[in-house]
């Protein structure tokens, strides 16, 4: 199983820009736990961009923790579930949250 920097090194890679088109937006992701951190994606102009560190001014920040990141983009859980039961907590965009998982191939 790959560890959380693992899936944000790989994460630009996973992108799917027909998915995202007109999308533009920061997305923070701050990871709770074993292995965590902050680390933020930019989509615009059909590209995505991921770094470490926190975003300046996020469209979206998700926090969650290690295990439950882990799950979700190895396709264990879904965000929706993880949402639904406080696993996950979103803060900005929900409209651009529900978009997200389309976004990325697992």
């Amino acid at each position: 199983m790959p560890t959380v920097k693992e899936t944000f090194d790989n994460m630009a890679s996973r992108f799917r820009a027909d998915k995202a088109s007109g999308t533009s937006a920061t997305i923070q992701y701050d990871i709770g736990g074993d292995g965590g951190g902050t680390w933020n994606a930019v989509i615009k102009d059909g590209a995505c961009t991921v770094s470490a560190g926190p975003a300046a001014s996020p469209t979206l920040t998700l926090q969650m923790a290690a295990q439950d990141w882990l799950d979700m983009t190895a396709g264990k859980q879904s965000g929706q579930m993880l949402f639904m039961s406080g696993k996950l907590k979103l803060k900005g965009d929900m409209g651009l949250a529900m978009k997200l998982g389309s976004m990325f191939t697992m």
